[in-house]
């Protein structure tokens, strides 16, 4: 019996890149197959493939035994082929409902049945389990909600092939079971699924077989996933032995550098208040909707807040913009690197200099081009930024690599004294989550304060010094290193019924 999908040879070249090397590998109908490798490997490109964005250079695409050629995505989508890419693709100003039904929305005679879509909508999300307004702007939806309505969006077309690029990259935990049901029961109903993912849980909680991608090219093919062991994987994926990915680094702190002091404002349910000394990691954990990012945004002037002090290196400092704030020498890398982080038409060189170029300019009004080109080399080197040349547009990057950029953008800055981490290595694979965790030890060992914000457990638990929890707008308690373990944190993050509104202790600095 023909395997449901099958990809034959595929290459694809770019200019200065070989993005995909004669890939070859087959998903059987009623299997999940897992697709891994590290950013920039080749995983995203072929799904682009797959679905009509891009066409192969040489190779071909088999369904149930017939070659198909897909010149668009509406032929993607026609053939029965849905995708769910990492960076989500809707329109901000339209509802729920006309974001799941846009193309294909039910109308008489000319004129589009809201009522009609809005109750079919409704519908389907409480048979998927899924919770969401059909009649909210998905623009004003957090990311996590933006991309389960992103996953509804392509399983709502029942379609037989649907593959999914790291799909839970921002979901809670409730939303994450959520999805792994989904996922369970279109494998029972007899689909073909690939999953990409970096967590190496998910890939063995929900694959039946996994292929393995590093520079474009299949470098390993597992049949029965569960005969392989994590470590195989690992050196498939990066082409050496990682033992230990978060590698903890010990150094000693210096005094405090940023004292926060009763911070009140938009998405936190009570004053918040925490201090970091120079040198120190200082992890922030918490669920989906906790207040973290709400937090961070407020320190950095991100948003207004109502009410509290905020102190550097023992001085009041009055922060009301991002630009005051990077003057401080505090700055962030956001949690939507898409939306918030990257300057998407401009090239990776542009992106690196955006902030700093204001201390090289010539005669105080000229770029400075030359330094630029040397800036940006310098850390496309550093930290491995794959890319053809500094003039790639970053939008054409993978995940990973416009987060490095990023990151370089920041560590170009002089004078820098506090660094916030939004999630930094969302999305992102293993060996480049290695080489951002040792970015961020380099930082403390300069002396920086790093904050570091995480929904990942062993994440946080393994890079970070002291960890700050968040649960529902609040802080709940602050933990040394020593001390933290899963259970301690999520006991701390996890909402607790009939639990007081008043501050407390929790909210003292630790």
């Amino acid at each position: 019996m023909a395997a449901t999908l099958r990809f034959d040879n595929i290459g694809k070249v770019f200019p200065g890149v070989r993005a995909l090397d004669g890939v070859s590998f087959e998903v059987e109908a009623g299997q999940v197959h897992g697709l891994m490798g590290e950013n920039g490997a080749g995983k995203s490109t072929l799904l682009k493939v797959l679905g009509g964005e891009y066409q192969p250079d040489s190779g071909r695409i088999m369904i149930d035994g017939q070659e198909v050629h897909f010149s668009s995505a509406a032929a993607s989508i026609a053939a029965g082929i849905a995708i769910i890419h990492q960076e989500l693709q809707y329109v901000p100003d339209l509802t729920v409902t006309e974001n799941l039904l846009l193309g294909r929305l039910p109308n008489a005679l000319g004129f589009v049945d809201k009522r009609g879509a809005q109750r079919f909508v409704r519908e389907r999300l409480a048979a998927m389990g899924v919770d969401l307004d059909p009649n909210a702007k998905l623009g004003r939806l957090s990311i996590a909600q933006r991309q389960m309505a992103e996953i509804c969006k392509a399983l709502m077309r029942n379609a037989r092939v649907i593959a999914l690029d790291e799909p839970t990259s921002s979901l809670s935990h409730r939303e994450t079971e959520v999805l792994f049901k989904l996922v369970r029961d279109l494998k029972a109903d007899g689909r073909a699924l690939i999953y990409i993912s970096h967590r190496m849980d998910e890939i063995y909680s929900l694959c039946d077989a996994c292929t393995i991608f590093r520079d474009g090219r299949k470098v390993g093919s597992h049949r029965d996933l569960h005969e392989v062991k994590r470590e195989t994987l690992v050196a498939e994926m990066v082409g050496r032995e990682i033992t230990d990915i978060y590698d903890y680094r010990p150094r000693e702190l210096k005094d405090v550098r940023l004292a926060v002091d009763g911070i009140e404002g938009h998405g936190l349910a009570a004053p918040a208040s925490f201090e970091i000394r120079a040198g120190e990691i200082l992890g922030f954990f918490g669920l989906v909707g906790a207040g973290r990012s709400e937090l961070m945004r407020l320190v950095y002037g991100a948003e207004k807040k109502r009410g509290g002090r905020i102190a550097l290196d023992g001085a009041e400092i009055d922060i009301r913009s991002p630009g005051q704030a990077i003057r401080h020498g505090i700055v962030l890398c956001p949690e939507d690197r898409k939306e918030e982080g990257i300057l998407a038409i401009a090239s990776v060189a542009e992106n690196i200099n955006i902030s700093c170029r204001r201390h090289g300019l010539r005669a105080g009004l000229f770029l400075n081009h030359a330094k630029e080109a040397e800036t940006a080399e310098r850390f496309i080197k550093l930290l491995k930024i794959k890319t053809p040349h500094r003039r790639q547009r970053i939008r054409l990057l993978s995940g990973g690599n416009q987060q490095k950029a990023i990151l370089s953008r920041w560590l170009a800055e002089p004078g820098l004294k506090v660094v916030i981490l939004d999630e930094p290595t969302r999305g992102i694979d293993v060996g480049a989550k290695h080489e951002i965790y040792n970015v961020i030890y380099e930082l403390a060992e300069r002396g920086c304060a790093v904050v570091m914000v995480s929904s990942e457990l062993p994440e946080v638990l393994g890079v970070s010094d002291r960890i700050v929890v968040m649960r529902e707008g609040r802080i709940s308690g602050t933990l040394e290193r020593g001390q933290a373990n899963e259970s301690a944190l999520l006991s701390l993050a996890l909402p607790q019924s009939g639990e007081s509104q008043a501050a407390g202790p929790a909210q003292e600095a630790a």
